[in-house]
């Protein structure tokens, strides 16, 4: 398996009105639906259903649409989401949101649930080890990134008739910035005296990871 490499991504470098961005962007929610990210990140989150009330937060929440269906999934919940992005418009009014450089920002609330879809692969080691100390007083994190590995990027080829340029040439980007197996907790520190894992990954090219304090 070759090593992780990172390379900035074209979505990126574009105005979030750039009609290319905006193509791309909705190439991204197809793409994330048919891996099925975000069902798999809402049914992780019900197996922990009591660290709900400490509040779930969404690091690298993006256009707020997680968010959103996390606020009406489970109505009790505080939900939090960060990003670089400003507030969404359309994102109910109960979803907190705090814009920004992430390690500048508060953390979550004590044994509440972080969780992540296709962000952390943006990190290198040292950062993503920064983030694992962030991460510190959260319970349980649930991270869905893409899969290191050659099936990956031959379904990702097979799109290209349905995809423009830029999700083309990101997908396999980022592919070639994810995760084999053991790397995520490795990366981000996660000790296993302390923390309890399960990790996955499927034929669709998505790598999971689910960690919950002993």
């Amino acid at each position: 398996m070759h090593p992780r490499v990172l390379v900035r991504e074209l979505l990126d470098h574009l105005a979030p009105d750039d009609p290319e961005a905006m193509r791309s962007r909705r190439d991204l929610r197809r793409i994330n639906f048919l891996m099925g990210n975000e069902r798999w990140l809402c049914r992780s989150i019900e197996r922990f259903q009591k660290n709900t009330a400490a509040g779930i937060a969404e690091v690298g929440a993006g256009d707020g649409i997680l968010c959103a269906k996390l606020a009406k999934k489970f109505p009790s919940a505080p939900v939090l989401g960060y990003d670089l992005a400003p507030r969404p418009p359309a994102l109910p009014s109960r979803v907190k949101w705090l814009q920004g450089d992430l390690f500048t920002q508060p953390r979550p609330q004590a044994g509440g649930i972080v969780i992540a879809n296709l962000f952390l692969h943006h990190f290198e080691g040292e950062a993503l080890s920064a983030l694992g100390s962030w991460l510190a007083d959260a319970e349980v994190l649930i991270f869905n990134e893409p899969d290191r590995a050659r099936l990956p990027h031959l379904l990702g080829a097979l799109l290209w008739p349905f995809i423009n340029r830029v999700t083309h040439h990101d997908l396999h980007v980022s592919i070639a910035a994810g995760f084999s197996s053991g790397e995520i907790a490795d990366l981000l520190g996660l000790e296993s005296q302390i923390w309890n894992f399960e990790e996955t990954s499927t034929w669709r090219g998505g790598r999971s990871m689910v960690a919950w304090r002993q």
